[in-house]
């Protein structure tokens, strides 16, 4: 009750003040700031998660303030009227016999003399009861009504959410094509600089065997030995490659298979929560290791942390992952590759990534994907 009394309270004072400012507060920008903070405000009382800045059109948030005035100020009023009476009547009743001589009652008793004990008691405990009552049954539903109204109004509206949808995708799509190109570059140059040298230093060294067959033997067999140990280093060099387009455990294990071997390979104690995942597409299974394996090295590089803890469920067609550690948090997207690596992944598949590292720790990353057929 106490919180929806006072969130009533506040909404009379600034819809009062939201009327008299108006003419500012028609500014798209100023009308938006009020908004956002009057939908924190909503958000609080009826336990939601903050829903960030007011992104509604400016035509529906200037219907929201004119709304906001009129509501504002009845619901409020209402709650000024049954708590005020009820604090009044608990207020004056015991001093009813140092107020003036003729003093009447007021509230539901109005125009009834206060002559003693008896009229002030009897008329003081019923009307303190009635007042009492009704803000008990009637300022929380007010108060949660004027909430709701406010929530709803400053949504977005499907056209809103459409626009920012496509904002969103066009921005995720430049910065997926972004990756992709660089992804590329970096394959070409890791298959120029090394597999294809390797490669060449293989064929003259068999050229030159070949040549100096029948004529050496001793010689062949070196240039052959040469070649026979450039094949390998040249293999693995190209399952290296491979592993960073998709880790070749993901194929032999599956990704709980691949995670249990991330987690037990980890520099630091981790404890892994895994859940029934399913069957996941073969580009999410990849962004999902990926995501955690920076993210456990992240945590044994930089957050001094000693454990860390790695949970992936699946929720309908929703791959949910958390990453956690104990360490000292401040983790910044800016300061390096990592956590913006992961974004870039993430936000390619059309998921999303929240991360949660105040100074101090600890930090938690979010990630969800989509994973629908």
């Amino acid at each position: 009750m106490w919180r929806g009394l006072a969130y009533l309270l506040v909404s009379l004072f600034t819809a009062a003040v939201a009327l008299l400012a108006s003419p500012v507060l028609i500014v798209p920008a100023m009308a938006r700031a009020w908004a956002s903070w009057h939908r924190r405000r909503a958000d609080r009382l009826l336990g939601r998660p903050h829903s960030g800045p007011v992104r509604a059109g400016a035509w529906r948030v200037l219907g929201w303030l004119g709304t906001y005035i009129v509501t504002g100020l009845a619901f409020g009023l209402v709650a000024v009227v049954c708590a005020g009476n009820a604090v009044a009547t608990a207020v004056t009743v015991p001093l009813w016999w140092a107020l003036p001589a003729g003093t009447r009652a007021g509230g539901f008793a109005a125009g009834v003399p206060l002559t003693g004990w008896g009229t002030a008691l009897t008329l003081g405990t019923g009307q303190f009861v009635i007042f009492a009552a009704l803000t008990y049954g009637l300022v929380p539903p007010l108060a949660r009504l004027h909430a709701r109204v406010c929530v709803a109004l400053l949504s977005p509206s499907a056209a809103d959410r459409l626009a920012r949808r496509v904002e969103t995708l066009t921005e995720t799509r430049a910065g997926a094509m972004n990756a992709h190109g660089a992804e590329l570059r970096r394959i070409e140059r890791d298959l120029h600089d090394g597999t294809q040298a390797r490669l060449v230093a293989i064929a003259m060294r068999l050229g030159a065997a070949r040549e100096s067959l029948g004529e050496d033997p001793e010689l062949v067999g070196r240039f052959l030995r040469e070649a026979h140990e450039n094949t390998e280093e040249a293999m693995a060099e190209l399952r290296e490659v491979i592993r960073t387009i998709y880790p070749p455990i993901l194929a032999d294990r599956g990704l709980v298979g691949a995670l249990t071997a991330l987690g037990a390979r980890s520099a630091i104690d981790t404890t892994l929560d895994i859940g029934d995942l399913g069957t996941v597409p073969a580009a999410v299974e990849a962004v999902a290791y990926f995501t955690i394996a920076e993210a456990l090295t992240n945590a044994a590089k930089h957050s001094q942390a000693a454990r860390t803890t790695v949970r992936a469920v699946r929720a309908g067609d929703r791959l949910s992952i958390g990453v956690s550690d104990d360490g000292i948090g401040g983790a910044d997207e800016t300061l390096g590759t990592g956590l913006a690596g992961i974004r870039h992944r993430v936000l390619a598949l059309d998921g999303t990534v929240h991360v949660h590292s105040p100074t101090g720790g600890p930090t938690v990353i979010t990630v969800s994907l989509p994973c629908g057929s």
